[in-house]
């Protein structure tokens, strides 16, 4: 098996490409070992001294380190889980966490959500993170970032510059987009 790294806009994350499907069209994001019970990829990633979040896309893992370590120390041993998980095991998670349809969601939250869908999410899933629509409430879009876009420096020139202005260039009533915890 060949595990492609790939550097992402964040300079504490790398995104690692096993060559397999890793959750097809779920996303998972986890930030501590506890929340990644249920998830034993997540789980031996954790392992790892330095290791702070993981993000399992499509077909690729985000690993976010500590400021302490660089991947220069830690790429080898995650390398060597990635690879050894995937000889061993057939199924990445058990819990992953899908974007769900909200059956009362207004036309514009349905328009909000396809833009995000169709736009926003194939392109930062590149740079190994994700986008996810939370709310919208009084004009205001609430997304939460996931993977190499969470505490990415640039994220919020991504939501202002990028994401505001195609929202409410398509859907006038969106006036403001911010990311939430």
């Amino acid at each position: 098996m060949f595990i492609q790294t790939e550097t992402t806009p964040n300079p504490l994350t790398l995104k690692f490409i096993p060559g397999v499907t890793v959750l097809g069209e779920a996303t998972a994001f986890y930030t501590s070992r506890e929340a990644a019970a249920g998830t034993p990829l997540a789980l031996a990633l954790f392992d790892i001294k330095g290791v702070n979040a993981i993000f399992l896309g499509s077909d690729f893992i985000t690993v976010t380190r500590d400021e302490s370590l660089s991947f220069e120390i830690l790429k080898p041993a995650l390398l060597t889980a990635i690879m050894e998980y995937f000889v061993t095991h057939k199924e990445v998670a058990s819990q992953a966490k899908q974007t769900a349809a909200s059956g009362d969601e207004t036309e514009i939250e349905k328009q909000i959500k396809e833009l995000i869908d169709a736009r926003v999410r194939p392109a930062v899933a590149m740079d190994g993170g994700d986008i996810i629509y939370h709310s919208f409430e009084n004009g205001i879009v609430k997304l939460e970032m996931h993977g190499s876009c969470s505490g990415c420096p640039s994220s919020t020139a991504t939501l202002k510059n990028g994401i505001e202005n195609m929202l409410r260039h398509y859907i006038p009533e969106v006036l403001a987009v911010e990311a939430v915890a």
